[in-house]
């Protein structure tokens, strides 16, 4: 059977587009990649804005089919049409779990620290101080509650959830790529830290790796 065709609207740094790199990986797929300069707006232009009117990163087109937007649904798609190795679990309290700690981090800690929320406080009066610490402030909030959640409960293993990786490892795994870009890092988080290193010994992870992309400063 033969693959499908992917056009994916992405740009290096973003952790929502390394979500997708991840699971692409890990199902054996492949995208064509389109750079979308968010830093120069070209998220803004009306050329991507038909094609996600949020105008946020990634979008993901298969051909002969409009758009899918929204990292967390385009990782659900990807396992559906190419369910080995699956990316949820088996069983329904099992996936709601890898949901939940995949929202803790896709839907309650990622969308605060995402480009329009910096220049909305610069406008609103934010040096870069100030926006450094409200970047720590919620990666450290974030990170720390899933934490507790990961050491609390019996469902995880050597990954967020038993002994594979699912959406909540890749979720939790892009919110680290992008702590180092800043440059910040989380105290006290063991249980994450340990995840975190299983993943980045992946490959389908280490190559997602912001800075291997196409366009990521050199140096």
């Amino acid at each position: 059977m033969p693959q499908p065709t992917f056009k994916l609207y992405s740009y290096w740094r973003t952790s929502a587009t390394y979500r997708v790199r991840v699971a692409l990986a890990l199902k054996g797929l492949k995208a064509q990649e389109i750079n979308v300069d968010i830093d120069a707006g070209e998220h803004r232009s009306p050329a991507f804005l038909a094609i996600n009117p949020l105008g946020a990163i990634p979008a993901l087109i298969e051909e002969g089919q409009p758009p899918l937007t929204q990292s967390v649904a385009i990782l659900e798609y990807l396992d559906e049409i190419a369910p080995e190795p699956p990316l949820l679990p088996g069983d329904p309290h099992g996936r709601a779990r890898v949901r939940s700690i995949a929202a803790m981090l896709a839907s309650d800690t990622h969308p605060l620290i995402v480009p329009r929320v910096r220049r909305y406080l610069t406008e609103a009066g934010f040096d870069a101080d100030a926006w450094r610490a409200w970047q720590i402030n919620w990666f450290t909030t974030g990170l720390q509650a899933v934490e507790q959640k990961l050491a609390r409960e019996p469902g995880a293993g050597a990954f967020c959830h038993g002994d594979a990786p699912t959406i909540a490892d890749i979720c939790l795994a892009s919110v680290t790529a992008v702590m180092k870009v800043f440059k910040i890092t989380v105290p006290d988080i063991p249980t994450v830290d340990a995840i975190v290193a299983r993943c980045e010994a992946m490959p389908a992870f280490a190559n997602a790796d912001p800075m291997k992309q196409a366009g990521a400063p050199q140096g």
